[in-house]
């Protein structure tokens, strides 16, 4: 039971980006934009929080964590806004535009990393967010109140019945005066901050510094996550679980004598097996909104 307890704060940790950036993932897709750009986005949040700790740090800043953290999501919510343009105003394929910011997100952290610290990497700080008297980060209960709000507003508030009606039938969301274009814009560029504060607390709960291998497919998780938990808060909260426990079972393995001595390249793969097992597993009944993917012209029918 001791050992059980124990894993519980490295499971929480590993699964609140995964949730957070799921959450926004989900969001988007509830508005009828698909957003693989996840893995970028968490990317330039990571970096750019990672890169404002350790300079805020070493300036004796107050917050800094706090502060970085805030940072790395609106960073990544600008460059959202580049596939918003592309997916919302200029039509363009949805796949190709994320994949395009995924590339783009790749070369400018390093970029801006060898700007900022001469190297392909950001300078290591001495301290990232402190956990609780539990043992739990700040992060697990972000994850929470981020899950929370993501329900009351898609299911309680009209902006919620706005945005759901604009990925299932955007032309008759069109037709009663729903302005379309800027839904979606919206809900990308929320995916976009959402994403960003899932790579800051990831750089700043689970390492020291931003590397290229930071994210390391946790944003492709993150989608995978939309998908089994068919686009439904509770549902995503429980692939999230799932996968985030997944991913944390190489520390899960040191604490047991027995699946010590089995080769760590088998715990490294077992995120992406599951997920992948997941998705072949439960893909069924396809509970997607209907027009998500879909560009959609104003007046179209």
């Amino acid at each position: 039971m001791m050992l059980v307890l124990g894993m519980i704060p490295s499971v929480l940790m590993i699964v609140a980006p995964i949730l957070i950036a799921a959450v926004g993932g989900m969001i988007c897709e509830k508005s009828g934009v698909t957003n693989i750009a996840l893995e970028g986005l968490m990317a330039i949040g990571a970096c750019t929080a990672a890169s404002a700790h350790v300079l805020m740090e070493a300036a004796g800043f107050g917050w800094s964590a706090w502060t970085a953290l805030i940072l790395g999501a609106c960073i990544a919510g600008l460059f959202s806004v580049i596939h918003a343009v592309a997916a919302v105003t200029l039509n363009a394929d949805q796949t190709i535009s994320g994949t395009g910011l995924n590339l783009l997100a790749d070369g400018i952290t390093i970029f801006a990393a060898q700007i900022l610290f001469a190297a392909d990497r950001t300078r290591e700080f001495k301290m990232g967010m402190r956990p609780d008297g539990f043992g739990i980060y700040p992060t697990a209960y972000i994850a929470v109140v981020v899950v929370a709000a993501a329900w009351f507003v898609l299911y309680k508030l009209p902006f919620g019945m706005h945005l759901r009606a604009c990925g299932e039938h955007p032309g008759a969301a069109d037709s009663v005066g729903i302005n379309v274009a800027r839904t979606r814009y919206i809900a990308v560029i929320v995916s976009g901050l959402l994403a960003g504060l899932a790579g800051g607390c990831c750089v700043l709960t689970q390492t020291i510094q931003y590397t290229s291998t930071t994210i390391n497919g946790r944003g492709f998780i993150a989608l995978a996550a939309v998908s089994f938990g068919r686009w439904r808060p509770a549902g995503v909260a429980l692939a999230a679980l799932l996968f985030g426990t997944a991913q944390a079972f190489t520390i899960i393995a040191n604490m047991v004598p027995a699946l010590r001595a089995m080769p760590s390249e088998v715990f490294n793969i077992l995120p992406y097996a599951v997920t992948l097992l997941a998705l072949v597993v439960f893909s069924g009944k396809n509970y997607a909104p209907a027009s998500v993917g879909k560009p959609y012209e104003k007046g179209a029918s």
